[in-house]
C-alpha cells in the first residue's frame, strides 16, 4: 500500500514540474484550429504544413461527434493508418483541445467510427 502512495507522489511531483516548466511558454502559446474553417476530417494536412509548433501550443480539433475522432500516434501509426494502435490516446468529444507538452514529431489521424450490425 505504501509503495502505491509513493508512486502517486512521484507522479504528482513530475506533473507539477511539467506544469512549472511550461508556465513561461504558455504566455506565448498559440492556438491552431486543425483543418481551419473546415474542421477536422479526412485528408486534413495542407493547412498544418509549414507551421512551427512549440511546447504549450494548443491544437483544436473540431468535428462532428460520433462521425470522427482524433487518435494520437507515432510515425509508424501515421504511416500505417489502418487501425488504432494499442495504448493510443483517443479523443472523441468533437471539440478536442490538445496542449503540446513537447514537440518532436506529432502525428494525429482520424478514424471513421463504424458500427457493424449483426
Amino acid at each position: 500500500m505504501a509503495k502505491g502512495r509513493g508512486s502517486a507522489m512521484v507522479s504528482m511531483a513530475v506533473l507539477c514540474l511539467h506544469v512549472a516548466a511550461l508556465q513561461c511558454e504558455i504566455a506565448q502559446a498559440a492556438t491552431y484550429a486543425v483543418g481551419g474553417n473546415g474542421g477536422w476530417t479526412f485528408n486534413v494536412s495542407a493547412g498544418e504544413n509549414g507551421k512551427k509548433f512549440k511546447a504549450g501550443d494548443i491544437l483544436v480539433f473540431n468535428y462532428q461527434k460520433g462521425a470522427h475522432n482524433v487518435v494520437v500516434v507515432n510515425k509508424a501509426g501515421y504511416v500505417g493508418c489502418s487501425t488504432t494502435p494499442r495504448n493510443a490516446k483517443v479523443y472523441t468529444s468533437g471539440k478536442d483541445k490538445i496542449r503540446l507538452v513537447k514537440v518532436l514529431t506529432a502525428s494525429f489521424v482520424v478514424y471513421l467510427i463504424t458500427v457493424v450490425l449483426a
